[in-house]
């Protein structure tokens, strides 16, 4: 039940619990006592929306930084992922495999803004090594949602 209820409400947020409950054919009691007791364990972390700034006439900039890091002992990358994803502009940070450890995504007004935190806080942290900067210049989808979805109608316009 759990696993059905996470599905249901990482593909829409906005569902309520009287709606799972009736789609999985459950009392909504048992339903909402299930929610509470996963976001009370935190395995529910939070309800976000997406949204397409583009289209709502805001300008935003974002960027994914590959972090190289020193590990420190004891604590490994932890400690300095912390000091990274305390910064309000960092939306995102991943420990990764490969030539970077960590991938750090951030979000600002503008290019020069993302240039600043970059240059200014984030490589110059203490055991960050290097960081290589990758802006994004569209997205075209983000967590299973099309941001311009160009197959959803293919209809011929018939016009008189």
């Amino acid at each position: 039940m759990r696993s059905k209820i996470l599905r249901l409400l990482e593909s829409n947020s906005r569902l309520s619990s009287k709606e799972i409950a009736v789609m999985l054919g459950l009392p909504h009691d048992q339903v909402a006592q299930e929610i509470s007791r996963m976001e009370q364990e935190r395995i529910i972390l939070g309800y976000s929306t997406l949204i397409n700034w583009e289209k709502a006439g805001e300008e935003q900039v974002a960027a994914l930084i590959d972090v190289k890091v020193t590990p420190q002992q004891d604590v490994g990358f932890d400690e300095v992922a912390a000091r990274i994803y305390r910064y309000p502009e960092v939306k995102s940070v991943f420990l990764m495999s490969g030539g970077y450890d960590l991938s750090v995504l951030v979000q600002g007004n503008n290019l020069k803004e993302v240039a600043d935190f970059v240059a200014r806080k984030l490589a110059t942290l203490e055991h960050v090594q290097s960081t290589v900067t990758h802006f994004i210049l569209k997205r075209y989808k983000q967590d299973g949602i099309l941001f311009d979805d160009q197959e959803a109608d293919r209809r011929q316009v018939v016009q008189p």
